[in-house]
């Protein structure tokens, strides 16, 4: 039986409650609902959604780069935005960051996320580079 493994790597947001960012089973890599949040100084990187957008993609390249993974591997990302008014402003983030990658996706509007002041979060599903 394949070994559940959970942690949160250092240099990444304090998770807001009783969970791991990372769970890898093999070479299957889920990361839980991030905002964006520095982590250096634990507060939101910006109060615009293209910043928070940026913040959390840097927190996935960060985070999978501590499982032998990278933002190419990346399989699914959930998006979850509190106005889906603000669909367009974190997409142009999203291609800055992205480039030409293109994973499944998935954007719905949720009435409220954890962190306060946060305008959306996101959560993946990868693998790892090897």
């Amino acid at each position: 039986m394949p070994k559940v493994e959970t942690f949160t790597p250092e240099n990444t947001m304090t998770p807001v409650g009783p969970y791991s960012h990372i769970a890898k089973v093999g070479q299957f890599i889920t990361i839980g609902a991030t905002a964006g949040v520095d982590p250096a100084t634990g507060v939101l990187a910006g109060p615009d959604v293209g910043t928070q957008t940026k913040q959390i993609l840097e927190a996935f390249a960060h985070m999978l780069s501590t499982v032998g993974s990278n933002l190419d591997h990346i399989i699914h990302i959930n998006i979850f935005l509190k106005d889906m008014a603000d669909f367009h402003a974190m997409n142009e983030a999203y291609i800055e960051r992205m480039g030409a990658r293109r994973p499944a996706r998935t954007a719905i509007s949720v009435i409220d996320v954890p962190k306060p002041g946060a305008l959306l979060t996101m959560n993946l599903t990868a693998v790892t580079a090897d």
